[in-house]
């Protein structure tokens, strides 16, 4: 059986390491925190991130990162897209020529405004794969019905990695258009920040169906603009992460975003949070994303400025609202 790393041991890495295991595979997780590296030897339960499992034996536990990888025929990166550069830079002597990297992480790098991909195949020249779709990990743990895409550039990696990952419960679909799957990936979080923004301050159900779908168009605008396919904003990476983050109570974004509705402070917030809010650093992203490649995101735009501008929530739902008049399609 294939020997397959798992980098990030947060709620979806030791899912997915979890997921991997039940299907023989031999797994090695890599822990960043060494206290809970230890302790996860010693009980198998991940009691920062994921509480509700018992890991098997087949699960290899490690703060070493190149005791982790240095075997491994595939990498699968769960690290916080900010953090990937810096975790995999300093592993790269570790990995074998012959590697996959399958990056499940979500996020827009700040500065570069690369993708986690881009990142992953600047540093180690391996062939790249991306995980993407809408799974959270609470419900993928207990084996509920979840549906996902990977895409990757070479056919014959897609049905190797498909047949990987699928089970009875999780069902991959595959994809050529990386691109595409990443942003999706990445913005969704952005607007559910201003989906749960919308819902602190007592807007709606009327208001959020509307977020949602300008947000998908703000989304697929700066896809193809950035060369995705369009149709990919249509399936799972796109719609249908989009509709789970911004409508389901297990979605950190969403969550902060009622937060930040209902007044809290984004500091206060965040200091409350074990997990990272990846849509904090991509709402800065996608902003100046939209700016590179001109492309109108008012969504986006308002939640930037929420965010990094401290805006008055309701002042920003106020300036979408009295916008110019315009043609749904353009």
């Amino acid at each position: 059986m294939s020997n397959i790393a798992v980098i990030g041991a947060g709620s979806w890495g030791t899912t997915l390491a979890y997921l991997l295991s039940k299907k023989g595979f031999d797994i090695s997780l890599w822990v960043y925190e060494k206290d809970l590296a230890d302790e996860m030897k010693k009980t198998r339960i991940n009691r920062l991130y994921l509480i509700d499992v018992t890991l098997p034996e087949n699960i290899k536990i490690s703060h070493h990162i190149d005791d982790v990888i240095e075997k491994a025929q595939y990498i699968l990166n769960v690290v916080p897209a900010q953090f990937t550069r810096i975790v995999f830079k300093e592993s790269l002597p570790s990995i074998s020529k012959e590697a996959i990297i399958i990056s499940a992480a979500k996020g827009i790098e700040r500065g570069t405004l690369m993708t986690i991909s881009s990142v992953l195949k600047e540093l180690s020249g391996r062939k790249i794969a991306v995980l993407s779709g809408p799974s959270f990990a609470k419900e993928v743990i207990k084996n509920l019905p979840t549906a996902v895409t990977l895409a990757t550039e070479d056919k014959d990696t897609r049905l190797t990695l498909q047949d990987i990952f699928n089970t009875n419960s999780f069902r991959v679909y595959t994809h050529d258009d990386i691109l595409g799957v990443e942003i999706g990936g990445a913005l969704k979080n952005v607007i559910a920040i201003a989906s749960g923004i919308s819902y602190g301050l007592g807007l709606g159900l009327n208001a959020r169906a509307s977020l949602i779908t300008r947000g998908l168009a703000e989304m697929t605008r700066l896809g193809v603009a950035m060369g995705a396919k369009e149709r990919t904003f249509s399936g799972l990476s796109g719609l249908g992460d989009l509709v789970l983050t911004c409508t389901g109570a297990l979605s950190r974004n969403y969550t902060l975003g009622i937060k930040l509705g209902q007044g809290m402070k984004l500091k206060d917030i965040l200091d409350q949070t074990v997990s990272v809010v990846e849509g904090v650093a991509t709402a800065e992203s996608a902003f100046e994303l939209s700016k590179k490649y001109s492309v109108e995101m008012p969504i986006v735009e308002q939640v930037y400025k929420i965010i990094y501008k401290y805006k008055n929530p309701a002042l920003a739902v106020n300036d979408l609202m009295s916008r110019s008049l315009k043609s749904e399609f353009y």
